[in-house]
Formats: structure tokens, sequence, C-alpha cells
């Protein structure tokens, strides 16, 4: 017992390595798990104490056991076992396909992240590029959903910058769980999505297993009453227009509800901007005739550094306005009531019906539709053709700053100017033919308002 023995070094280390990381596991890891989940809970209840609708359990749940409820769903269990005899494989196998699945969908959410990080951020980064502005939103409707219902706000899909502004503005309300591409799946953008909350989705999958994967952990996110948010035209605009919806997630949505279950509420949400910031992107593709963008990480990160640059030596002038409107909700409960069943395409219509009605209009667009609409223009004439094609989109939401257009056509001038999309010519404005398409893009996010 007290005999001295002779090992090597590298076996003693690894015996005292062994050690270790047993303490760690059986004492330290525990307490350490312990003491955050205990912070995140005070952090959870004193957010709870101002949100209108609080976070929910779900969404609260050790990410660990979230993807074991799913793996082991009925649903999931079934349908492992189908691609299991479909594809002539182990079940094991087909098991370990669909933990892979949930790994790569299932979130983890921190409150402390979202709150404390992702909410300045989003704050910070809007204001800093945009000024933001509420341009309609139904206070009566909003504040008096059903508490018990879930909310999901349908927003159209003009920019990247949509998720931030978005974020920013619902901050008050709850937090939003967003289901993300696979562009969000790069590390470390990819922890820090997952710790707000956000789901990612294989758009282009075309799995039947993945899909169901999916579609089971959409329904149990909405039965436990998860805030969310979806892109129903299922990527950006490239145009400028509002795109037909793809059914994806909001067909799972429809697809689990259940007669006397809980109600979901689809808020419809509108954004529009004074400059998008990868319009030159988006159009390129449209061109092209490719959702496949183009955009090398030395251009996204050569236009950072110079709007630093300019920020460092004043030169910095904010992309103009960014606006975003709340429509009406759209009960599912109503909808089933009224269709006898969920149709998944009915309500989407419905849904991108009430959204382009509250398309917020901003300047840019506006003086774009005049300049594109007219032929000789002159600058001391563009107030006048403004308030003219504001005259026909009766009904419509306008922002216009200060509630002076001639103020907006000076902004708006100015904005497009800067961008040379546009000359003088002695007192006329021109139209840059090579940019025709670019205002012709502008121009088409508010061109189904006019009467």
């Amino acid at each position: 017992m007290t005999q001295t023995i002779e090992m090597p070094i590298w076996l003693f280390a690894l015996i005292l390595l062994f050690a270790v990381i047993t303490f760690a596991s059986h004492f330290l890891f525990p307490s350490v798990r312990w003491f955050f989940r205990r912070r995140m809970e005070r952090v959870v209840k004193r957010v709870n104490e101002r949100l209108e609708r609080p976070i929910e359990p779900f969404k609260l749940a050790r990410r660990h056991d979230m993807i074991q409820r799913l793996i082991y769903d009925p649903e999931v269990s079934l349908a492992i076992s189908e691609y299991a005899q479909r594809n002539k494989v182990p079940e094991n196998v087909a098991f370990e396909r669909a933990r892979s699945y949930a790994r790569e969908i299932v979130p983890s959410f921190s409150a402390t992240a979202y709150f404390s990080v992702a909410i300045r951020i989003a704050r910070g980064l809007s204001n800093a590029l945009y000024r933001v502005r509420l341009g309609y939103h139904d206070e009566a409707g909003l504040s008096g959903l059903d508490k018990e219902a879930t909310v999901v706000f349908v927003i159209n899909h003009r920019s990247n910058m949509d998720y931030v502004l978005v974020t920013y503005l619902a901050a008050e309300r709850s937090a939003l769980a967003y289901a993300v591409g696979e562009w969000a799946r790069v590390w470390p953008l990819s922890r820090l999505i997952k710790a707000m909350g956000a789901y990612f989705i294989r758009r282009r999958s075309r799995g039947d297993l993945y899909r169901r994967v999916l579609a089971r952990y959409v329904h149990l996110a909405t039965q436990a009453g998860v805030t969310q948010a979806m892109f129903p035209e299922g990527g950006l605009s490239l145009d400028g227009q509002l795109a037909p919806p793809k059914m994806g997630l909001l067909k799972y949505i429809t697809d689990g509800f259940e007669e006397g279950g809980r109600d979901v509420l689809f808020v419809p949400v509108a954004l529009n901007y004074d400059r998008v910031l990868e319009d030159r992107i988006l159009i390129a593709a449209d061109e092209a005739g490719t959702r496949r963008f183009s955009a090398r990480i030395s251009v996204v990160a050569g236009f950072m550094f110079k709007q630093i640059w300019l920020r460092i030596i004043g030169r910095f002038h904010r992309f103009g306005y960014a606006a975003v409107s709340f429509g009406s909700p759209v009960s599912l409960k109503d909808h089933v009531s009224k269709h006898g069943a969920p149709d998944s395409k009915e309500l989407a219509s419905e849904l991108m019906e009430k959204i382009a009605d509250v398309v917020p209009v901003v300047p840019v667009p506006l003086l774009a539709t005049v300049l594109l609409s007219e032929t000789h223009v002159t600058k001391e004439a563009l107030p006048a053709l403004m308030q003219q094609h504001l005259d026909r989109m009766q009904g419509a939401h306008v922002h216009m700053p200060r509630d002076d257009i001639g103020y907006a056509a000076e902004i708006a001038f100015k904005h497009i100017s800067e961008r040379r999309l546009v000359r003088m010519d002695n007192d006329q404005i021109k139209i840059e033919e090579k940019e025709r398409v670019t205002l012709q893009y502008y121009a088409n996010s508010i061109a189904h308002l006019s009467k």
C-alpha cells in the first residue's frame, strides 16, 4: 500500500487528465449549469414582467431535452421506420439521421443573449443605418390579442435587415423565433442565432424524413404558444415586388391545427426601405434568372469598412427611411370556421393581401415612381408630381418626413443623386439608363397601391 511505483510521465499525465475530467463532470459542471440556470430564470422573470406576451416554457426547455422529445415523438418514430424500410437501412441508422436533423433544427434559446445582446445590437444597427419609423400599426388589434393564442408575424422579405428591424420593433411584445435558412448556419453566427431562438430550415431539402422532423418541431412549438416570425415569400424579393407565397411553414402550422386547441393569430407585417443594402445583388440575381447571389465576402467587408471610414471622417449619411407596418391579425380558428378546414393556399393569399395593403410608402420608392412615369421632370416640379401619385394611393400608409412633401422630395432626390441613379441635364432630371432597373426595383415596392 505504501510502496513506491514507477510509471511513464505520459501515463501519469493521462491518469491526471481523466481524474480532472471525472471531477469536473461529477462536481464542477453540475454546479456551473445550476448557477447559469438560476441566473437565466431570474432574467426571464424580470423580462416577462414587461413583455406583452411572456416567454413560453417551451423556449426555455434544455436543448438536449427538446431534441430527445422530438426524435422520440410517435410521428417522428413512424417516419424513421418508413425511412428505414424505403431506403433498406437499419432503423438505428435512420434514427441517427433523424437525430442529426433534430440537432440542426432545435435552437438553444438564451434570454440573456436575446434581450441583453440581440435587442441592443438590433436597436443600434437599425438606428445607425436608417431613420426607423413605425408606419402603421393596429394598436387595438395587437394589444387585444388572445393571451393564450400563438402569434405568428408574417413578413414580406425585402432585405436581411428585416430580421433586425422586426426584432427591434417587436422587442416590447415578445421574443420572436425565426425560421432561418442555410446562410445562418455558418459558425460562429450559427451559435448566436440559435441562442436567439431561431431554428434552421433547409429550403432545398426534398427528403421526407427531414420534412417530417421539421413539421413536427413546428407543430410542437406552435401548440406550446411560441411566438414566431416567418417570411411567406420564402426568400428575398429580387425585383422589389411581393412574390407569390410558398406553402412550407404555413402548411406545417395549418396541418397541425386541432379543434379545441390553441388558436393561431397571424399578424401581417410589411416593410419598405429608401435603400435596400443588397439591392444591386438582388437585381443582378433577377437579371440572371437565379437565386444564387454572387456577393463575395471581400465586397461585403469593403462596403462595411467604407461606411465605418465615412462615419470616422464625419461624412456618413444614413440610408434614408425604413418603415414597418403591422396589420390586423388573422385568426386560424376563424379561418377554419369559415372554410370548414384549414386551407393553407387560401390563408396564404389572404395574408399576402393584408401585407400588400399595409406596405409603407416612403420617399425614394415614391420618387422612383414619378421619374419612371413622367417624361420631362424638373426638380421644382417633384413635390407636386409626388403628391399626385400619393392621391392615387387612397388608403395607403404613407410616411413622409415632417409630413412635408417638399422636404420628402428633397431628401429622396439627394439619396438617388448620391448613388448616381439620375443626373441633371440643364433643368431636367434624367435617368441614367443603366440604373433604370434600380429605380424600377424601388417603384415596384409600392406599384400595387396605385388605384
